[in-house]
């Protein structure tokens, strides 16, 4: 082959759009065993090939404005919601701001309210219809919160319903009022993000692989008020801490700083939810590492840097390589490097995300019955939380810090070149692995890149993965594990995932389970016993991180939504929170 160089580099930073466009023409052609195009030796195998993807293909994203309205009895838009804590005996007429529109519709919302019986049960609505518009608005919604004393997941809920009742009524401009009882809820920067963050979700809408009447466009909404009812100053004693909260008047600060932070964790969360969605035949290791690319051209403070089969051997990746081998030469390794750095780095991390595009499961192949064989293209959500976790963070401009997020990417197929069940592989740190059970992957791949991540001397480690079937038995579909041996690495995951209303549960790793993964012919073995495996394949990875502060997370449960058959975006938002979290702690020279 020609000689290729031993590193392709893209940083938006650094190269003007035409050396970016040659750069990205590289990437498909350099990242390779050799420099053979997809079509070429498709041809040399007799078969046809579309064109090597340029892009990866994202879904169309809606960009809902977000702002404070001023008084609610001044709102003039299509919809307004009129938020209730849950309660016994709602009094609907008696509401500070909803008495006023009650008092307009001659006391139907109080009617509304009786004749459904509605006590403010988290997710509960009832719309009403304006007969010939009242101010522009056609209709007004009660929506329930459930109660006060859970008042965050209470407004997340009121973003949902946002979301919903929007799209259920088409209406595009959308008000929302402050709570009842909660008059200065929108003085708040936390209840803020989390209505405009469940409402950005919300409105998210995968159309990529739909025509005609399949496709499910999203709702309409396109502008959405926080509005209140703001006493006059006049009427409330001088130290009345609400009437202060008016003198300075930072609502509209508050709505649109607090706005844009949500846009940020929504558009990772969706960066997340598009590559997962995406079929295994448009998302390849190649498209995958595009993907990481263009992410690097949207973000100055992003560097990319894209390893090959050759780089990676030279690296002495075996583990990671013995995964990839069975994979044709279209859907090669391809070993992602993102590098976010912005400021003078007080603090430095890596996170690290399984990246198997695709999981036949190899010569242990997957059932077809109950092996979840035709959703394997999820066996990269920890890729995806990774990268949207990038896209989140960088969109933040999170300051002073240095973060790295590694994804080592390729498929698990059969073939002749494929790895064995009784293979013995060597990974980048010298450790030997028995090959027990081709279907036992992801922790091979995932060993060489913990190794090439602590060798970058990051303050800690997070990896995340669907790692094992074991760990949905335990949790659920809902809740992801939290593997680690430092306690306040634990202790900062769980805080970090309760402000992304992202489940985790911290799980044990006993000494005692070490000797399940001792292999007889190796210094490991790939797999354990049944029992406990999510805990052994745990144990595994931290073979591979000896120095380094290190937390596994199995998001296997949670990465894909069952019902609706789609991806959640899981990871994505509790990565972005930590490293947030992380940033912030060593402004103070503490930990978090």
């Amino acid at each position: 082959a020609p000689a290729r160089p031993a590193l392709l580099r893209i940083g938006a930073r650094k190269q003007p759009s035409s050396m970016r466009k040659l750069s990205t023409m590289l990437l498909l052609a350099r990242c390779g065993r050799a420099l053979v195009t997809p079509a070429a030796a498709a041809a040399r195998r007799g078969r046809a090939l579309s064109a090597a993807p340029t892009s990866f293909p994202l879904s169309s994203s809606k960009t809902v404005k977000v702002e404070y309205g001023g008084a609610a009895s001044d709102y003039a838009g299509d919809l307004l919601l009129l938020p209730f804590w849950s309660d016994k005996d709602i009094d609907v007429g008696a509401a500070t701001i909803a008495q006023g529109w009650d008092a307009a519709f001659g006391g139907a919302l109080t009617e509304l309210a009786e004749s459904q019986e509605f006590k403010g049960k988290k997710g509960e609505s009832h719309v009403l219809t304006v007969p010939g518009r009242l101010q522009g608005v056609r209709k007004v919604a009660l929506v329930g919160l459930g109660p006060k004393d859970k008042a965050m997941e209470g407004y997340a809920a009121l973003g949902k319903a946002v979301a919903e009742i929007a799209s259920k009524e088409k209406a595009s401009s959308v008000g929302v009022a402050a709570p009842s009882r909660s008059r200065d809820a929108w003085t708040f920067g936390e209840h803020v993000e989390a209505v405009a963050l469940a409402t950005f979700e919300g409105c998210y809408v995968d159309d990529r692989f739909r025509t005609g009447d399949n496709v499910k466009n999203p709702p309409k909404l396109s502008s959405l008020e926080l509005v209140d009812e703001p006493m006059s100053v006049d009427d409330v004693s001088p130290d009345d801490a609400y009437a202060a909260s008016l003198e300075e008047g930072p609502q509209e600060s508050v709505v649109s700083e607090a706005a844009e932070r949500a846009r940020a964790y929504a558009q990772g969360s969706a960066f997340a939810k598009d590559l997962v969605n995406a079929p295994p035949n448009v998302l390849t290791p190649r498209t995958l590492a595009i993907a990481a690319v263009e992410l690097a051209k949207e973000h100055q403070t992003l560097d990319c840097t894209i390893k090959g089969p050759v780089e990676c051997a030279a690296l002495g990746m075996g583990a990671y390589l013995g995964v990839a081998q069975g994979a044709s030469s279209d859907n090669e390794a391809q070993f992602v490097h993102l590098t976010y750095k912005r400021g003078v780095p007080k603090t430095k991390l890596a996170i690290v995300g399984k990246g198997l595009t695709y999981d036949s499961g190899g010569y242990n192949l997957k059932p077809s019955a109950g092996g979840m064989i035709e959703l394997m293209k999820f066996d990269m959500g920890g890729a995806a939380a990774t990268l949207g976790c990038a896209s989140a963070v960088a969109s933040l401009e999170v300051p002073d810090c240095e973060i790295h997020f590694i994804v080592a990417a390729c498929e698990n197929m059969i073939s002749g070149e494929a790895v064995r069940p009784g293979d013995v592989l060597t990974a980048s740190n010298g450790k030997t692995i028995e090959v027990a059970n081709t279907d036992a992957e992801g922790r091979l791949t995932l060993a060489d890149a913990l190794v090439y991540a602590e060798k970058l001397q990051p303050e800690a480690i997070v990896d995340l993965a669907t790692l094992t079937g074991a760990c949905i038995v335990a949790l659920g579909d809902d809740v992801a594990g939290v593997f680690t041996q430092s306690d306040e690495l634990a202790a900062e995951l769980s805080s970090a995932s309760k402000k992304a209303r992202e489940e985790v549960w911290r799980m044990p790793l006993p000494d005692a389970y070490e000797e399940q993964i001792k292999s007889k012919i190796a210094d490991l073995v790939n797999v354990g016993p049944r029992a406990g495996g999510a805990i052994t394949a745990a144990l595994f990875l931290g073979h591979f991180v000896e120095d380094v502060p290190h937390a596994h997370v199995d998001i296997a449960g949670p990465v894909w939504n069952g019902k609706d058959s789609c991806a959640t975006g899981f990871g994505a938002k509790t990565m972005a929170a930590w490293v947030e979290a992380r940033a912030a702690a060593s402004d103070f020279g503490a930990p978090f």
